[in-house]
Formats: structure tokens, C-alpha cells, sequence
């Protein structure tokens, strides 16, 4: 197994307490026990007129990914990805990261038709996004995902923004 390799983070905020895996952690928001329980959801900008580069909500889904908190970092961006507007161009690059992180979690864990499924959804919301990223290296987010859903690498793939 690989060790985790040091990234950059975007926030000072603090990690969870565990990794959320979906039947074997309490689930963070309904388990009394879970690390989010009793939590409030912020007011959240449309990232298609708002500046990803000071929404701190999407800079810490981007932290997240990158700790391999992926069950987290899909939580989190999928707020945003409502205050996008389903369909839109952000939504389409926000949905990318957010099935990238699920197909993440599903390889982790040994589900790979799943994992390669929502891969696939993935490569898909990055050809409708048009020419909006939030400051992300599509290509290789999918290329790195690919391969760490079909068992290339052992390494997950790490989200580089470009400010």
C-alpha cells in the first residue's frame, strides 16, 4: 500500500475525526456518533458567477478529496453543486469531482463495476462543462481517477487548483 503523499491544503480547517465508509462508520450526519451529526448547512454561492478561488465551502471539498475523506468531500461539494443550478456549467465540473471522489471510494473498498460507473459519469459531466474547470486540471483528474479505479496505480488521484 502506498503512504499518503503530502499535499497542499486550501483551508485551516480541521479534518474529521474518521474517514466515512458507508455500512461500517456511523454515517457523519444521522448517527448521533457521526463526526458531522447536529451540523448546519451554510448558505452556499453559484460557482457559476461566484469566485471559486474565495468559497471556502468548495476549497475545503478540495482538501477533503485530497485527504482521501472522498465520502466528505462529495458531501460537501454536492451543496454546492445544487446553489450551481443542476445541468449548469460549475454543476457540471462540480458533479465530475463529486463521481470522481465516489469512484474513489468504491475502488477503495473493492466495488470496481461501481467504482468504473461512476468514473465513467465522471468523463461525461467534464465534456458537457464547457470551458468552466474551478481552477481544476479536468483531463488529468480523470486520467489519474482512471487509473486508480482500474487498478494502474495504487496512488489516488490529488486535485491541483490553479489560481
Amino acid at each position: 500500500m502506498f503512504e499518503p503523499a503530502v499535499f497542499r491544503r486550501y483551508t485551516d480547517r480541521d479534518f474529521p475525526s474518521y474517514k466515512h465508509v458507508p455500512g461500517r462508520t456511523p454515517h457523519p450526519t444521522r448517527d448521533p456518533g457521526g463526526h458531522s451529526y447536529g451540523g448546519i448547512q451554510p448558505d452556499l454561492p453559484d460557482l457559476n458567477v461566484a469566485d471559486w478561488r474565495r468559497c471556502d465551502h468548495y476549497l475545503y471539498g478540495i482538501d477533503l478529496f485530497n485527504a482521501g475523506y472522498w465520502w466528505e468531500a462529495h458531501e460537501v461539494l454536492e451543496g454546492l453543486w445544487h446553489a450551481a443550478g443542476i445541468g449548469s456549467p460549475a454543476a457540471h465540473v462540480l458533479q465530475a469531482v463529486i463521481q470522481c471522489a465516489a469512484a474513489h471510494l468504491k475502488s477503495a473498498h473493492r466495488q470496481p463495476v461501481g467504482a468504473r460507473r461512476l468514473f465513467e459519469h465522471a468523463h461525461n459531466h467534464v465534456l458537457w462543462r464547457r470551458d468552466h474547470h474551478l481552477g481544476l486540471d479536468l483531463v488529468g483528474m480523470l486520467a489519474d481517477t482512471g487509473a486508480y479505479v482500474t487498478g494502474d496505480t495504487d496512488r489516488p488521484a490529488r486535485l491541483i487548483l490553479h489560481f
